[in-house]
């Protein structure tokens, strides 16, 4: 009976080994099928010759390919205005007729110089006035010499002519005092000519000031009425884009050397503008 018992101990003892190991390598031949059924099915698949397409979603705007520009003021450079800022513009999309209101340019820098150069005409006038005055004057001054020195030689000839019976002596200083008048008045009459023309020559200088004054003033005028910009044309106004490609719309400025407002963009030619990036 001992001994049967003890048979029995060694039997489960090894028995217990052998399952678990047993348990192990059936778990390890289901696992390493499972897997491979798995793994075939994942990577298999019948291949079919075609294009491989890829979309790729951006944004952007549509551009006229031609365009009319609605242009500011031109010729600003010349009364030293480098910009203007747009005080009010229409929206952008309105379709306009040509010579309908578009936009109208802060003129207060531009009054400005209308104001001075009104102060300068001013000044000129008076100066002209004054200028006109002084040659009459000193003119006047020199004709009345001129007619008293003729008389004075008229005289010394009366004298001259009533000496003939005079002593040598006052014959002579009569010749004398004639000749003397003569020179007299023929320097006053070649002195009348040389201040005849500084004369001349002074009223045309304040002449030509006042007339370059006047069209500097006539020409700031005229811009004046350029500020108030008009389609030139029929079309759907489109504001102008600047350099970092933001809309120029009221309170933005334009510069004399790139005087654009806005555009009339040709509807019937188009292209597509957007950015697509590199990696893309």
């Amino acid at each position: 009976i001992k001994r049967t018992s003890y048979i029995r101990t060694i039997m489960k003892k090894k028995i217990i080994p052998i399952a678990l190991v047993a348990v192990s390598v059936i778990s390890l031949i289901y696992f390493l099928t499972s897997a491979s059924e798995s793994e075939s099915t994942g990577v298999l698949a019948t291949v079919k010759k075609g294009t491989f397409v890829v979309d790729i979603t951006t944004t952007g705007e549509l551009e006229a390919k031609n365009s009319v520009q609605i242009l500011g003021p031109r010729g600003t450079r010349n009364y030293r205005i480098w910009n203007m800022t747009i005080q009010d513009i229409i929206d952008e999309g309105t379709f306009v007729r040509k010579g309908d209101y578009v936009a109208n340019l802060d003129p207060s820098e531009l009054t400005n110089k209308v104001k001075d150069s009104q102060l300068e005409m001013e000044k000129i006038e008076s100066q002209f006035i004054q200028t006109k005055l002084d040659t009459t004057l000193e003119m006047r001054k020199s004709r009345d010499e001129l007619i008293n020195l003729n008389y004075s030689v008229d005289e010394m000839q009366l004298k001259l002519d009533q000496s003939q019976y005079e002593p040598p002596a006052t014959i002579r200083q009569a010749e004398i005092d004639l000749a003397k008048a003569g020179r007299a008045y023929t320097q006053a009459t070649e002195n009348y000519k040389i201040k005849r023309e500084q004369n001349i020559a002074k009223m045309q200088e304040v002449i030509l000031n006042k007339q370059k004054e006047q069209r500097n003033l006539d020409g700031m005028i005229t811009l004046m009425e350029s500020f108030t910009i008009t389609a030139p044309e029929d079309g759907m106004l489109i504001y102008k884009k600047d350099w970092n490609g933001q809309s120029v719309g009221k309170g933005s400025q334009i510069s004399a050397w790139d005087p654009v407002v806005a555009t009339l963009p040709d509807l019937s030619s188009m292209n597509s503008i957007t950015y697509v990036n590199e990696v893309d």
